[in-house]
């Protein structure tokens, strides 16, 4: 059953792209917990606090800085960067218990992940990466849908791209995508699923067909890394058919493009669907950003629309309701295998996790 109400806590997830992380105060919310996110001046490192003032739960997002401070917009309570309450108003001593949750924070890759877990067990080394996404010599488009569905839901959405034929047809879904079988393989101690469809002799779609400028029918590789539970990986592999294109994307004849997802459970039933899309070709054409950004903007969009019609139906579902898998549903399944145990080990005393 694919309804997951628990969260790994004890794991990474992004908050945001890096872009978004400002002077400005930023309000997300992650496995549940509303946080509050911001540069300092000093630095520029980004901050992730608990974004609730501790007098009367007034967001402190909705607030103001006065330099690295946050001054709740309420009645002034003044945090510095640790969360420690530093002024209250009226009365010379702070009381001890005034301070909010500082949490972990790692900025690699232009993605600004958080730790909402037990800070002691926070590595940065255990960032999964994305280089892709501000190397030299690439060009992304990204952006970022809140979904009002569970974040399995979304996760077994991208590891089963045989959907692509039927809700993306027209973008990104040709008829071989559904037919050509896959190979999975499962590291279940690394927590990471790969799912491969290799397409010989496939349609091209008009995604690759408008942006490429290939003519006619192309191999097709699709190899999929999911580092759960956040990070999703889909190096993506066309060339026009009889050419290999290069494992390293170097070959002349082929285009690889990086299609990155990152799925951050913000609460019990919604997600945050942060998707990007970069290449290495045709890196100085404002064209064909622009139209990759819209056209996978589109089918973000028709992810969107549909997760959120499959979570209001399995919200009518009788209890006991049967599912039905079979072998497209091999890496969906090893995912919500990996997850359910990320959540078990996350529920553990941290002594225990170590």
């Amino acid at each position: 059953m694919p309804h997951m109400t628990a969260f790994a806590r004890n794991q990474w997830y992004v908050a945001a792209y890096s872009h978004e992380v400002g002077r400005e105060l930023l309000g997300r919310t992650v496995l549940g917990e509303p946080l509050v996110l911001y540069r300092t001046e000093e630095d520029g490192r980004p901050v992730a606090l608990h974004d609730r003032c501790v007098h009367r739960r007034y967001p402190l997002s909705a607030s103001g800085l006065d330099g690295d401070r946050i001054v709740c917009g309420y009645h002034g309570f003044t945090y510095d960067t640790t969360g420690t309450c530093v002024y209250v108003p009226g009365q010379k001593r702070v009381p001890r218990t005034a301070r909010v949750a500082s949490y972990p924070v790692a900025e690699l890759d232009s993605l600004v992940w958080v730790w909402i877990g037990d800070p002691a067990l926070a590595d940065p080394d255990t960032v999964p990466r994305a280089r892709h996404l501000d190397s030299p010599g690439w060009v992304t488009v990204r952006g970022m849908e809140p979904i009002d569905c569970d974040h399995g839901l979304l996760v077994d959405n991208l590891l089963d791209l045989s959907h692509e034929t039927y809700l993306h047809g027209g973008f990104i879904g040709t008829p071989e995508v559904a037919e050509t079988p896959i190979t999975t393989e499962v590291d279940e101690g690394a927590g990471v699923v790969r799912v491969s469809r290799h397409m010989d002799d496939a349609e091209c779609p008009p995604f690759y067909a408008r942006s490429t400028g290939i003519e006619g029918r192309i191999t097709r590789w699709q190899d999929i890394e999911y580092h759960a539970p956040c990070l999703y990986l889909l190096h993506s592999r066309i060339a026009p058919v009889g050419v290999v294109p290069g494992a390293d994307g170097a070959d002349p004849h082929g285009f690889h493009t990086e299609i990155t997802y990152a799925i951050t459970p913000s609460a019990e039933g919604k997600v945050y669907d942060f998707w990007a899309v970069s290449r290495d070709w045709a890196t100085d054409d404002a064209e064909v950003t622009e139209f990759l950004r819209a056209n996978n903007h589109t089918v973000v969009m028709q992810d969107v629309t549909a997760l959120n019609l499959l979570q209001r139906a399995l919200g009518t579902e009788r209890a006991g309701y049967q599912e039905l898998s079979i072998n497209i549903d091999t890496g969906g399944l090893a995912a919500r295998r990996i997850l359910a145990r990320l959540v078990e080990e996350g529920a553990k005393p941290a002594e225990e996790v170590r």
